[in-house]
């Protein structure tokens, strides 16, 4: 039919017209025919699907089936050999725990005596090593006192023998330079004579000339110099007022000057004064002589800590006695019980003699 349409199309027996409609209804025919040949595919391919598919569900439910059986069973299997096991370690651990808290009582009933024993011995040598510290300590700062108090009559002795030693040695310097100073005071006061004569002399000559140049020059002043003009009366004023604000200046650089000296001079006078009271009141009752041992050994020392020396220094300045040989201070000994060697005590002796001898010897007294 095809065919006998398509030499029917090529030999032009139909109008344009009919051509037309006979190709949109063919056109629409073929276009059903598709549809409908395309439905049947669907519902032949949707039967197939549901057919393929309750297969597959069975299968896989068959097969799940068959796992969760052999899963439960063996899940039961293993949970009847937990519970049989878990009542197994509950027995054994009954027996276990009573043998080992047994175990743990008796060997911390030990350690508690042993314990209870350690610290019973550390109270006891901690009491013994505080007595021993106690002891050593009080010695120690017996000791020490002692040399505190040996070291402070030492500086008043040495000072108290060094003063009488300068007054020697400063009569002897006096008398000595005396005679030196007289000489030398002769030799130059010939030598000053003879060289101011020369002096005058040449004095004398220089004068002469200054009086003939003066002359000279205020006769040329008279002659040739004019000092009434305007020129020469505004120089002598500006002079003059240089000369006067010069003099200002000075007198007030001295000014300041001298109030600043004032300033210090006072108080150093007010700081002398008041150490100076300081001094007398707490020298006051002592003697003459140790007044004057106790104002050397104040000299040095600073205006607010004068009263502790002067407490320090009192007790020495009033005894008034010589110093045992012990100039230096001992050292911390150490206790161990041994026996003391008698050689080493004989060297010690013979070092403070030989400290002593120094201290003499450096003061001048030898």
């Amino acid at each position: 039919m095809l065919d006998a349409l398509k030499s029917l199309f090529e030999t032009n027996a139909i109008s344009e017209e009919i051509k037309n409609d006979i190709e949109e209804a063919w056109n629409a025919k073929v276009k059903e025919n598709q549809m409908q040949i395309t439905a049947e595919l669907r519902e032949e391919f949707a039967s197939k699907y549901e057919h393929d598919k309750a297969n597959m569900v069975e299968a896989v439910e068959k097969m799940l089936d068959e796992k969760l059986n052999e899963e439960i069973s063996e899940f039961a299997e293993d949970r009847k050999k937990l519970a049989e096991a878990r009542a197994k370690y509950h027995v054994a651990m009954r027996d276990n725990a009573d043998l080992l808290k047994g175990f743990v009582m008796e060997q911390l009933g030990k350690e508690v005596s042993e314990l209870h024993q350690d610290q019973k011995v550390m109270a006891n040598k901690f009491g013994k090593l505080e007595e021993f510290v106690v002891d050593a300590l009080a010695k120690e700062i017996a000791e020490f006192h002692e040399d505190k108090k040996d070291l402070a009559e030492t500086k008043v002795r040495l000072i108290r023998e060094a003063k009488e030693h300068l007054s020697k040695v400063k009569q002897s310097f006096i008398e000595k330079g005396a005679k030196v100073v007289e000489k030398t005071v002769a030799k130059t006061l010939n030598n000053e004579i003879s060289q101011l004569k020369e002096d005058i002399d040449v004095a004398r000559r220089n004068d002469f000339g200054r009086k003939i140049f003066e002359t000279f020059a205020e006769e040329y002043n008279n002659s040739y110099m004019n000092e009434k003009s305007e020129t020469a009366k505004l120089l002598k004023v500006v002079e003059l007022k240089d000369k006067q604000l010069a003099e200002a200046n000075a007198n007030a650089e001295k000014k300041a000057k001298l109030v600043e000296s004032k300033d210090a001079e006072i108080k150093n006078a007010v700081e002398t004064a008041k150490r100076k009271e300081t001094i007398s009141e707490l020298v006051a009752p002592l003697s003459k002589e140790q007044k004057e041992i106790m104002q050397d050994l104040l000299e040095s020392v600073a205006t607010d800590k004068l009263e502790g020396n002067f407490n320090k220094y009192l007790p020495a300045v009033i005894d008034g006695k010589s110093v045992a040989k012990k100039a230096t201070l001992t050292e911390a000994k150490e206790i161990t019980g041994d026996k003391i060697d008698e050689n080493s005590s004989s060297a010690s002796d013979s070092a403070k003699v030989d400290n002593v001898v120094d201290i003499r010897r450096l003061a001048g007294l030898n």
